[in-house]
């Protein structure tokens, strides 16, 4: 059976022991992914069909070997051409994926940027997320001086979008937001006036599986690309979710992608069972301190071996608080009663 490239980016960011939301970037720069939030977003690519807004996303971007099998060509992982901009004086922006789409028929290139977003509060982010993404927008712009246009050809900018995936939104509250640049005439009647389309930034606001006032499973989005999006992110078992992405999506879909996505599905497994260890860890703490600590060791091993098992690097669970000690012992009672 024919292995795509969303199997593959799989494959790469579970392999190297990749947290579940590094493996939701990789998985948006999929150009299956890709072209259903171009189509969804922006509006040069809303009339299109989803082979040939592959082939606009482009050869010339994509990051490894690109596949050889027979229509899937235009199947793969983009890279943005540099996902970091650093210009002196501004600071540095890392973006999460950043690419140009070619609209050849039109003789347009539009820099295209995709963000994943856990989180949209004021609260947590100490700034209102809209003023962060025209400093994106901003930034795009004006990095183009010296690479898109030179000296005063300012008539050379290139379009630029900025789209968030945005993954903390209520029940109700699936949307897909625009910030757009434009111009009006506040006086007078100015004819011919110069219509620019520059800068345009996207929030696609997606939910978590759980309505949290009520604990139900939240309905299914009556937007295409969010209801995508919702399945993709999900903790669904793996099987379920290959199932809805590759009948109700349209995605190619393999044996080994499900496999690989097991494994994505696995680090979430191992979050929740390591909460619920520690829950009955919690229960055991209980009596004479000597008892107690007795009790927090043997879950904490049980935990940092139930991680192993998943797969969970070193590094990973080290970083969760649990010491090298800890980590060597659980590993070797467990190689030893393998």
């Amino acid at each position: 059976m024919i292995e795509t490239n969303l199997a593959q980016t799989v494959i790469a960011t579970n392999d190297s022991g990749s947290a579940y939301d590094t493996n939701v970037k990789y998985l948006l720069a999929d150009k299956q992914i890709l072209s259903r939030i171009l189509k969804y977003t922006v509006e040069e690519f809303r009339d299109m069909d989803m082979e040939d807004i592959m082939v606009c996303i482009g050869d010339d971007i994509e990051i490894g070997t690109r596949p050889v099998d027979a229509g899937l060509s235009n199947l793969g992982r983009v890279k943005g051409t540099i996902t970091e901009d650093n210009i002196p004086g501004e600071g540095i922006i890392y973006y999460d994926i950043r690419f140009t789409a070619y609209l050849k028929e039109k003789e347009m290139r539009i820099l295209i940027n995709i963000e994943a977003q856990k989180s949209t509060s004021f609260g947590k982010l100490g700034y209102h997320l809209e003023n962060r993404i025209v400093f994106y927008l901003a930034r795009m712009i004006s990095a183009q001086k010296q690479t898109e246009f030179f000296h005063s050809d300012f008539d050379n900018l290139k379009k630029v979008r900025s789209i968030w995936i945005c993954m903390d939104s209520e029940e109700t509250e699936d949307s897909i937001e625009e910030i757009g640049f434009d111009s009006k005439t506040v006086f007078g009647n100015k004819r011919n006036s110069y219509h620019t389309d520059l800068m345009k930034g996207i929030i696609v606001n997606i939910r978590g599986g759980m309505d949290r006032s009520s604990g139900k499973a939240v309905k299914k989005s009556q937007n295409v690309l969010i209801a995508m999006l919702e399945e993709l992110v999900s903790r669904k078992d793996a099987s379920e979710k290959r199932r809805i992405l590759a009948d109700e999506y349209g995605m190619k879909m393999t044996v080994e992608l499900e496999r690989r996505i097991q494994i994505m599905c696995n680090w979430s497994e191992s979050i929740s069972e390591l909460a619920r260890t520690e829950g009955r860890m919690e229960g055991r703490m209980e009596g004479r301190m000597e008892g107690r600590m007795e009790g927090r060791m043997e879950g904490r091993m049980e935990a940092i071996e139930r991680m192993i098992r998943f797969n969970i690097t070193k590094e990973q669970i080290l970083s969760m608080g649990y010491t090298k000690a800890e980590y060597e012992k659980a590993e070797s009672a467990l190689y030893a009663n393998a």
